[in-house]
């Protein structure tokens, strides 16, 4: 794992990513004793003397997105689509992904469909793009438009739709405590937005499932 962690600047800034140094490992897994300890707790105990490796290493697939760049995910295309002009929809994408505001997890899934211009890309790489922002810390509203507009300007397609819908431990779980509420979030970009037809035609096909998370 790289030691320098690049921080994004602020929505709308020109201001270029800046590297920013990452805590050691050590330094990260005494994070976890003084939390361990702060919650009243012994971290010298049998049962929690692992425990902040445990979750350092946890942590590293967590958030593994930080290490991958989702533009080059997607740089690998294919031309021969035989003048194929539909809609490619990848429906009910498992999304574990992580709140910002709590460290707590957003459990869900994705729909992710576009229409092809000259180009399409394997299907696998969508699934991977939609885990790569959601490893991260996230909200909702920004995992959905990250993941419309990487594939709006990698490939390029006459339109770009995204659908996310999950729970938010945040609130299910503390807080007002609310389980089985869902979260709903869209994006719709070009052809999606645009034509009625298309839209429906895409709500109508990501309608058949459903599922109660968290």
């Amino acid at each position: 794992m790289s030691d320098v962690m690049l921080s994004e600047p602020d929505a709308g800034l020109a201001s270029p990513v800046v590297p920013r140094k990452r805590p050691t490992r050590e330094a990260a897994e005494l994070a976890v004793r003084t939390l361990i300890e702060w919650a009243g707790d012994d971290p010298d105990r049998e049962g929690l003397v692992g425990t902040p490796d445990r979750v350092v290493r946890a942590y590293e697939e967590f958030f593994e997105g930080y290490r991958i760049d989702p533009v080059d995910l997607l740089g690998r295309t294919f031309e021969e689509t035989q003048d194929y002009g539909d809609m490619v929809v990848l429906r009910d994408v498992r999304l574990e992904s992580h709140c910002e505001h709590h460290i707590v997890p957003i459990i869900g899934k994705a729909h992710v469909a576009y229409v092809p211009s000259d180009r399409v890309v394997g299907i696998s790489k969508l699934a991977r793009l939609v885990e790569v922002y959601a490893k991260r810390l996230q909200i909702q509203e920004t995992l959905t438009a990250q993941i419309a507009d990487t594939i709006n300007e990698v490939l390029k397609p006459k339109g770009v739709a995204v659908v996310i819908e999950a729970a938010h431990m945040c609130m299910t779980t503390r807080g007002i405590r609310k389980p089985g509420v869902t979260m709903v979030t869209r994006r719709l970009i070009g052809a999606f937005e645009t034509d009625a037809e298309l839209k429906r035609d895409f709500l109508s096909t990501i309608s058949g499932s459903r599922e109660t998370f968290g």
